[in-house]
């Protein structure tokens, strides 16, 4: 609440909340900040997964701070839990009571398949929003063909009743985005996904990252979507209706 009602104050963009968080985090406490603020997105992952980035810790003999180390390490034993039963009570929590829609980020084909069973139990309509999030060890790979397949498979699931977008994580965050725009979909970038603007370079900011995508995407002849494009295409209940 320090910085959301600025955000509103400056721009109508979409606003998306996470429900991620630590192996200490319940799922109470994960849903709190979207169900406070009756946010118009939130995050979900669609299952439980193995999420690592031990081997990073050898890649560096100097760290910053002194919880660095053994925090990178100890994720070899992290699994992120979203059960069927996380999931029914975000979609209850959320979806039901506060109209949020969801971005259903799919790590492997499976919670692909996890998103069609919750669809068909009622928890989510159509139009979906889908995020494919790949290079993430534990779930499956950035290889191109791996996004080509995990696109046919929602194709299969979910007909033209979705709309997707691509997280590429570390190096394959500006190598897949602009992939994904050519096969129809859209893109995320940010620091939380990758910290470098290109080899070996640290991004400055989030900013950076977004401007350098966007001119990529101009620039093959796409145009931007509006807020409210946005809103209408995945059906949003509108920043009037949020509670920040």
């Amino acid at each position: 609440m320090r910085f959301l009602p600025r955000i509103k104050q400056s721009t109508d963009a979409v606003v998306n909340i996470t429900t991620g968080g630590s192996l200490k985090t319940s799922i109470e406490d994960r849903i709190e900040p979207a169900r406070r603020t009756s946010t118009e997105m939130c995050s979900m992952n669609m299952g439980s997964m193995n999420f690592s980035f031990h081997p990073l810790a050898d890649r560096y003999k100097k760290y910053k701070f002194d919880w660095e180390e053994d925090y990178i390490r100890k994720s070899e034993n992290y699994v992120f839990k979203n059960s069927f039963a996380d999931i029914a009570k975000v979609a209850e929590e959320l979806g039901g009571k506060h109209h949020v829609k969801f971005e259903h980020e799919c790590y492997d084909v499976g919670h692909l398949y996890n998103l069609k069973f919750c669809v068909e139990q009622g928890m989510f309509k159509a139009p979906l929003f889908i995020q494919f999030v790949l290079g993430i060890l534990g779930g499956i790979g950035s290889e191109i063909e791996n996004l080509i397949f995990m696109k046919q498979t929602a194709d299969r699931l979910f007909g033209d009743g979705y709309e997707w977008s691509v997280l590429g994580a570390g190096s394959a965050q500006m190598k897949l985005a602009p992939i994904a725009a050519e096969m129809g979909g859209n893109v995320r970038v940010g620091l939380e996904d990758s910290l470098y603007i290109d080899r070996g370079q640290l991004a400055a900011s989030n900013a950076e990252q977004v401007l350098k995508i966007r001119g990529l995407l101009e620039a093959r002849g796409f145009e931007i979507a509006t807020p409210e494009e946005t809103r209408e295409k995945l059906n949003l209940k509108g920043y009037d209706q949020v509670s920040f």
